[in-house]
């Protein structure tokens, strides 16, 4: 299948040179479906040896045990990003809020405008905070901590917040200047989907892409053998704090 043209990024040669590791993988597989592919791919691909360690510390802040949902987690990645205006960064990770908490409308009312969303106030504290912390660094002090902290947030949960605010705003600075695009809307959500479910290390990733490769062509299950499992809830914590 012919792979979908893609705007270069603004690197050719680190665009030219992926070194063998998961993220070459994944570009090879997914042009060879003739999908459009997440460009950062080409970043991480570059320098393997580098940015696995990224790509863990990614795992670790936006899907480890902490007070706060994945799904709340990824809302407060895509303000960020939306802050910072890199597209393929809000939208990406909209996309994955989206699918984790089940609901492209709450995602949509929050990056609009935060405080008419239908959040409750403590999760609104967090995003607050989070735009504070990315707009105004110089500004912040002990008494935006202590304000989250009388909202009922525990020094672990704003722990977490800190670090996935921290995070995107590399990634924001790191993906606009090297020029990645954003890909269609449904390209976006399709990624979205598999990194809602696969996380962000990229074997598993790709072993999800080639789990749903190999399924293609066989006949569809029953209605009955479809639901034999157990049911997957999809609502986030996200309304829940941190006592």
């Amino acid at each position: 299948m012919k792979a979908i043209e893609q705007e270069p990024i603004y690197l050719p040669d680190v665009e030219a040179n992926p070194q063998p590791s998961p993220y070459s993988d994944l570009i090879s597989v997914t042009k060879a479906a003739g999908r459009e592919y997440w460009q950062i791919w080409h970043l991480f691909a570059f320098r393997p040896d580098v940015t696995s360690h990224l790509a863990s510390l990614t795992e670790g802040v936006m899907r480890g045990p902490a007070p706060i949902g994945a799904g709340l987690r990824e809302l407060i990645a895509a303000y960020t990003s939306y802050i910072n205006e890199c597209e393929f960064c809000w939208r990406s990770h909209a996309a994955v809020a989206a699918e984790l908490l089940g609901s492209d409308e709450l995602v949509q009312q929050v990056l609009d405008d935060v405080e008419k969303s239908p959040l409750p106030e403590a999760e609104k504290a967090l995003l607050r905070f989070a735009r504070k912390m990315t707009r105004q660094l110089p500004e912040m002090i002990e008494e935006d901590v202590k304000k989250l902290r009388d909202l009922g947030w525990n020094d672990e949960a704003i722990y977490f917040t800190i670090l996935v605010v921290a995070l995107f705003n590399f990634y924001n600075r790191w993906i606009t200047t090297s020029g990645v695009h954003p890909v269609s809307k449904e390209a976006h959500r399709s990624h979205g989907k598999r990194l809602a479910l696969s996380g962000y290390e990229p074997k598993n990733r790709l072993a999800g892409m080639r789990t749903q490769r190999n399924r293609r062509g066989r006949p569809a299950p029953t209605k009955e053998a479809a639901h034999s499992g157990p049911t997957q809830d999809r609502t986030d914590s996200i309304f829940r704090r941190a006592k």
